[in-house]
């Protein structure tokens, strides 16, 4: 089994995890949740994206879904910016 890539929030692009992602591979956002580090895992098996956070298992059925939970929880780093 390939070791999943790990990463902080706003360290990796929305295509960057997409496309980890459609190549079979797991990534996990490293969040602070009320003190505490806890992992969110992204996987996709089949057609189907998931997004396990400490506190609920939720599904995507299109890439751009999954899209918009990354951003939208802050998990990305906004697309086209510089560093």
């Amino acid at each position: 089994m390939t070791e999943p890539i790990r990463a902080r929030p706003g360290e990796l692009t929305a295509d960057e995890v997409v496309d980890a992602l459609d190549s079979g591979r797991r990534v996990l956002i490293t969040v602070e949740v009320v003190g505490t580090e806890k992992e969110v895992a992204l996987r996709r098996r089949g057609d189907v994206y998931y997004c396990d956070t400490p506190t609920t298992l939720h599904s995507h059925d299109t890439e751009e879904g999954i899209r918009a939970c990354l951003e939208g929880h802050g998990y990305v780093s906004p697309e086209g910016s510089e560093d």
